[in-house]
């Protein structure tokens, strides 16, 4: 029996895919909260004591905690207070609250951020190359004279058309 083309292609797309499912299921989970990131839905508020430089002013102070527009509220002795915790600019000790989302989810979702800067980047580079052959494998899955193939065509087509619509809106 000879095999052609569409046999490897369906071959690779079938075992990659079970591959790749777990892979898939992260970055879709990742990718649906990420949706969410300005907002507070998935995130805890954190208690953080971190240790600064002594006689930092309110702009040093937002830079290094990464908090925008922090301004002190109040002053007790020699601490200085702002809404989400304290300074002290004796010790340069801090103690503020942050919001951040659970320890698993954070790490699904620098792993879907990645950069080049990131050890992981080479993993995002393999999914998405490989999402792109499935796209290409797909027609390879039925042969290209049947009804089922010719409604694949037309419904990516349709998918293809709604995607840059929206990109537009």
């Amino acid at each position: 029996m000879k095999k052609n083309s569409g046999y490897y292609f369906r071959l690779v797309h079938r075992y990659l895919g079970f591959y790749l499912a777990g892979i898939m299921a992260v970055y879709a989970i990742s990718g649906v909260t990420l949706i969410f990131r300005k907002g507070d839905t998935f995130k805890k508020e954190v208690v953080e004591k971190i240790e600064l430089k002594p006689q930092l002013d309110e702009i040093a102070l937002g830079n290094e905690l990464r908090i925008k527009d922090l301004a002190f509220t109040k002053k007790e002795g020699f601490v200085y207070y702002f809404d989400q915790g304290q300074y002290n600019p004796q010790t340069g000790e801090a103690i503020y609250t942050v919001k951040k989302n659970p320890f698993v989810l954070d790490k699904m979702q620098k792993l879907h951020k990645a950069t080049t800067k990131s050890p992981v980047y080479w993993l995002n580079i393999f999914f998405g190359v490989s999402l792109l052959f499935f796209v290409i494998s797909s027609f390879w899955m039925f042969l290209p004279n049947t009804t089922i193939f010719k409604k694949g065509v037309y419904f990516s087509i349709l998918g293809f058309i709604m995607t840059v619509i929206i990109l537009f809106l």
